[in-house]
């Protein structure tokens, strides 16, 4: 791997750029909609057993985009999420299904124990289930390119990698080097990690983080020097782009696509 040394410097774009109040109020979505119309974003869903169902299926349809961007490999891998009827509780999946054969009906319903308590019942991942109750370069990305200006402020790395986390108190580390602010961190020798107030925000991170990271190795192996974005710039960025709801709303061409793609089966869960 070739390497590069990098002076960090104002760029002519920063030291000129003017925020004004009310650029950051809107959303990037709704921003950039036009015509009278504002794109949907996160729905409103009083019923807390709707609102289940809801996330169970675009939890399904996650775990079929990964599979179609080929995130994918054995038994590893999963996704999970808290039950909003009752949150002490968690849904995941089970452990040994291919990515792109579940459904919303496949979904582990599991207690602060990691027991099963509802849906399916079937083996879950104990590695997920520590990691949610409380790679091999280890640094976080660099600021290059407007896609990781999403992360800007909200990545960090877990350098203390102690194998695979089936222990409470490595969850609980991790956690604490995520903080209030973060949202996803790169686990040093082992992977990544996203989080997210629905599924869709966390596994659009998910996809955007591992672009990224192939962009950056390429970036690295040409041994050029780096052209950083600023922090202002990217600040404003993050700012824009990176709220809940428009990360919502950007993995939802790829959840439609799936469930057109399922001609309604991962919609009914059946």
């Amino acid at each position: 791997m070739s390497t590069a040394t990098i002076t960090l410097a104002p760029s002519a774009a920063e030291a000129s750029l003017e925020v004004k109040p009310d650029m950051t109020e809107k959303s990037g979505v709704t921003a950039l909609s036009t015509g009278g119309y504002e794109f949907p974003g996160i729905p409103d869903i009083p019923d807390l057993y709707k609102k289940r169902q809801w996330q169970l299926e675009h939890m399904a349809g996650a775990f079929r985009v990964f599979a179609r961007k080929g995130f994918t490999e054995g038994t590893s891998g999963h996704i999970s999420v808290r039950d909003p009827v009752d949150p002490n509780t968690f849904w995941i999946n089970p452990l040994g299904k291919h990515f792109g054969m579940l459904k919303a009906s496949d979904m582990v319903h599991i207690d602060d124990n990691g027991q099963v308590i509802g849906g399916n019942r079937a083996a879950v991942n104990a590695a997920g289930f520590m990691i949610h109750t409380w790679s091999t370069f280890g640094r976080p990305l660099d600021i290059i390119s407007q896609d990781t200006c999403n992360f800007w402020g909200i990545q960090a790395v877990y350098k203390t990698f102690g194998g695979v986390v089936l222990e409470a108190d490595e969850s609980e580390k991790i956690a604490a080097t995520l903080g209030e602010k973060g949202r996803v961190i790169v686990l040093q020798n082992h992977g990544l990690l996203t989080t997210g107030g629905t599924v869709d925000e966390a596994a659009y991170l998910f996809t955007l983080m591992e672009k990224s990271c192939e962009v950056q190795i390429m970036v690295e192996s040409t041994g050029l020097p780096k052209n950083f974005i600023g922090d202002n710039e990217a600040e404003f960025t993050a700012k824009v782009n990176a709220d809940p709801e428009t990360l919502y709303t950007e993995f939802q061409p790829d959840f439609e696509y799936e469930i057109w793609k399922s001609r309604g089966e991962l919609h009914k869960g059946d």
